[in-house]
């Protein structure tokens, strides 16, 4: 069983007609599994035993036949926390934390019968865009495995696009669902800020974190999005607005509407081989009905660096609690309390989440706080503000996902300027905390390119319509990866 040529409707099908039973599917999947990830790597733990067993009651209560996710395998982030299932955060820090409770995001897709399969691979505390600061396995992009599959999210990405399973769920802190979608060729939503509980996920930057879906196709990422959001009380940020079904208007299209197509975003820095496949989509998009005008966002140049000041800032206040005396890591021969800090934190943490706790701290410091984490959150109210006005004039932003196509393995991890960058197309998304989703537009040398559509705040509906009208114009979600071969 590998899922290049299904969907949600075509496996619920086969469900429902009893082709197969939800343990039969799970068996199959992680039976590929084990086989394809022997070379991807996306997988940080198969959850072989328990999937089974939940599957076994699915079959037990028989599958939902008005229930398109119940019986489907899914693969979850490890930096979502699972009841009694490995969580690592891909960290030596959390090398054996098993704990005691569900995200609510998982919760909310086991409630809807979906079977977790396994926990994927990431950047350890989803810091990183190449999934190769992990503590344990360096992740391969399916198409091409000299290549990175994006990060931090990108061992759900590579899952979903080596055909081991239908959907996954990541993380989004400035890009991390968005650009490993992009490299992936796949579909990847980062929801509005507080459309989905944060409950249970490790977190890395609390004001930008969001949970948000992979797939290989625009419905099917409608249906899990429509699963995992709403409002709940473990998570005061999670929003009390009315969770639509995302998929409601799919097939309205995108006559009338506007889409702007930002300036900033096409420049300097930009290959032109993704340039010409976004101006491209843009025409699809005027042929399909809509108008596509230019916009700007003027502010977008000071995304990178102001994002880097708030979000490192957050993360070194969320690791304070990886201390080496509650849960986790604890480094062996201290001599004393402050021995047990430093040492713990110093054999715990990688390069670059030691990075990014410097850089917070310092801005954060007494002296500094002023010139660094208080311009940074002015420039934030400016980026949010340059949004505002663009939506009143249209109704969804058409952009490039990531400046190129997946990289080299090597070759920018040792480089965290040009890493960074690779993230100044998805950063101001967050900054804003707005939807966006990417989705295949196109290939260059072989290569997946991703364009992302930017929509109001909490208006993700409008954002699944666009990305679905242009799906139906276009046949890139339907190519599948010679695994690791020449594409």
């Amino acid at each position: 069983m590998n899922y290049f040529d299904e969907s949600l409707t075509s496996i619920h099908q086969k469900l429902v007609a009893k082709e197969m039973s939800a343990t039969e599917l799970a068996k199959q999947t992680i039976a590929n599994m084990k086989e394809t990830d022997k070379d991807v790597q996306a997988f940080i733990t198969i959850n072989e035993d328990e999937a089974i067993s939940a599957a076994e009651k699915i079959d037990a209560a028989g599958v939902d036949e008005q229930n398109i996710l119940s019986g489907i395998p899914v693969g979850i982030k490890d930096n979502l926390v699972t009841k009694g299932v490995k969580t690592t955060a891909a960290s030596k820090m959390l090398g054996n934390f098993k704990p005691i409770y569900t995200a609510t995001a998982v919760q909310k897709l086991t409630d809807a019968g979906m079977v977790m399969v396994g926990k994927t691979n990431m950047d350890e505390f989803a810091m990183g865009g190449s999934t190769e600061n992990s503590a344990f396995k360096t992740t391969k992009n399916p198409w091409d495995y000299t290549k990175v599959p994006g990060g931090s999210s990108g061992g759900s990405a590579a899952a979903v696009a080596s055909g081991q399973v239908l959907g996954a769920l990541g993380s989004d802190t400035g890009g991390s669902i968005r650009q490993p979608a992009s490299f992936n060729g796949i579909v990847g939503m980062k929801p509005t800020y507080g459309r989905v509980s944060r409950w249970g996920l490790i977190a890395f930057g609390s004001s930008f974190d969001q949970i948000g879906p992979f797939t290989k196709t625009v419905a099917d990422n409608a249906a899990m999005l429509t699963a995992i959001a709403g409002q709940d009380q473990h998570d005061l940020t999670s929003s009390d607005k009315a969770v639509p079904n995302f998929a409601e208007k799919l097939d309205a299209g995108v006559a009338g509407m506007t889409i702007g197509l930002p300036t900033e975003y096409l420049g300097e820095g930009v290959d032109d081989s993704v340039k010409q496949l976004i101006l491209a989509a843009a025409k699809t998009y005027e042929q399909l009905g809509a108008k596509v005008v230019e916009v700007s966002l003027p502010h977008t140049r000071y995304g990178v660096a102001a994002y880097y000041i708030l979000s490192s800032s957050e993360a070194s206040s969320n690791l304070q609690r990886f201390d080496g005396i509650r849960y986790g890591f604890r480094a062996d021969n201290t001599k004393n309390l402050e021995d047990i800090y430093v040492q713990t934190r110093s054999q715990g943490f990688g390069d670059e989440v030691k990075r990014r706790i410097m850089l917070g701290t310092y801005s954060l410091s007494a002296g500094f706080y002023d010139a660094y984490f208080k311009k940074a959150a002015q420039v934030r109210t400016l980026m949010i503000n340059d949004y505002t006005e663009v939506f009143k004039n249209v109704d969804l932003i058409l952009a490039p996902t990531a400046p190129t196509t997946a990289y080299a393995l090597g070759a920018e991890v040792n480089d965290p300027m040009t890493m960074y960058m690779n993230d100044a197309m998805t950063i101001p998304v967050n900054m804003a905390g707005l939807p966006g989703l990417s989705m295949p537009v196109g290939f260059a040398d072989g290569m997946p390119v991703g364009m992302q559509l930017i929509g109001r705040p909490f208006d993700e509906v409008t954002v699944y319509q666009a990305a679905n009208a242009f799906e139906k114009a276009t046949d890139f979600h339907k190519q599948n990866p010679q695994l690791g071969g020449q594409n």
